[in-house]
């Protein structure tokens, strides 16, 4: 899936707990994007790829869907964000668990390669390598389901920005995200 699907699927998880403050909520829309770390290996992969080298890094090939997608990753992820949290320590964590295993079944999915490729995940590393994730319905990146659950999460998000006064742009800037605010509630009126 998109990396702004995931957030967004996390970004609805903190606000359909109503988590009490921003840092809480942004560590649960976090989670939900974290495991696509292991995808930043295709800057060296393509890198050594485009320089010639006679052993290129294969960093995205060999670990993308391996090292953050797995229970494992997600554990550290889930107790990283309770150690963070401000509120409710361990409903955070709780939920960027689950936004780390929304992610891993959007993956499931929907993360189906133009060539075919299933993308299967490794779900017990680093504990175990005996189960391993793939599904043969999976549908390709740009498919039609992926697109609708987008427009879907946006649409979700921008009626909470309207309802709750905050958006996922409260991460980043709260002029930004009031500014966003106000223009929704100046188009469509007061909730």
């Amino acid at each position: 899936m998109n990396p702004i699907t995931h957030f967004l699927v996390g970004w609805t998880v903190g606000e359909a707990a109503a988590l009490e403050h921003r840092r809480d909520r942004g560590l649960v829309a976090v989670a939900g994007i974290l495991p696509d770390l292991d995808g930043f290996g295709i800057v060296a992969e393509k890198a050594t790829l485009a320089a010639g080298w006679d052993e290129p890094l294969l960093w995205w090939t060999e670990y993308h869907h391996v090292i953050c997608h797995n229970l494992g990753f997600g554990l550290v992820v889930a107790a990283g964000a309770a150690w963070a949290a401000k509120g409710r320590r361990a409903l955070v964590g709780a939920l960027a668990l689950v936004s780390v295993h929304l992610h891993l079944l959007g993956d499931l999915v929907g993360a189906k390669g133009p060539e075919g490729y299933l993308w299967p995940i490794p779900y017990l590393l680093p504990f175990s390598d005996a189960w391993e994730w793939s599904w043969s319905g999976a549908w390709q990146l740009n498919a039609w389901p992926n697109i609708a659950l987008t427009v879907v999460l946006l649409a979700t998000m921008f009626r909470v920005a309207w309802a709750r006064g905050r958006s996922p742009l409260e991460l980043v800037s709260a002029r930004a995200d009031a500014g966003f605010v106000e223009a929704l509630r100046g188009r469509f009126g007061s909730p």
